[in-house]
């Protein structure tokens, strides 16, 4: 099970890289659906982390894809544009929503 995210800035992404999981940066809701597309799509992706700016773009979407599949998991983790608390770290986020340490 590999972890994708799917970022609007940088510094997540290289946060991230830092710890191996690869990712992409967005900006515009159609490249968020097509990254959030073909993650789902990929069969080695077991959990798929977005930040809330790029899940705040697509979040029809995503409601659906969670809706209708088991697998990959979607989970919204914090960035410096959104309201969640920065002082916890996203580890700790993926740990409370999917049980794992990462």
């Amino acid at each position: 099970m590999k972890f994708f995210l799917i970022s609007d800035n940088i510094d997540t992404q290289m946060g991230m890289r830092l710890a191996g999981i690869r990712g992409v940066v967005v900006h515009e809701p159609q490249e968020v659906r097509q990254a959030l597309d073909s993650a789902m799509e990929d069969r080695e992706v077991g959990v798929v982390l977005m930040t809330q700016k790029t899940l705040s773009l697509c979040r029809e979407q995503v409601y659906q894809y969670k809706l209708e599949r088991k697998s990959p998991l979607i989970v919204e983790i914090p960035d410096r544009h959104g309201s969640g608390n920065i002082g916890e770290s996203i580890g700790e986020y993926v740990k409370q929503a999917i049980g794992i340490t990462i």
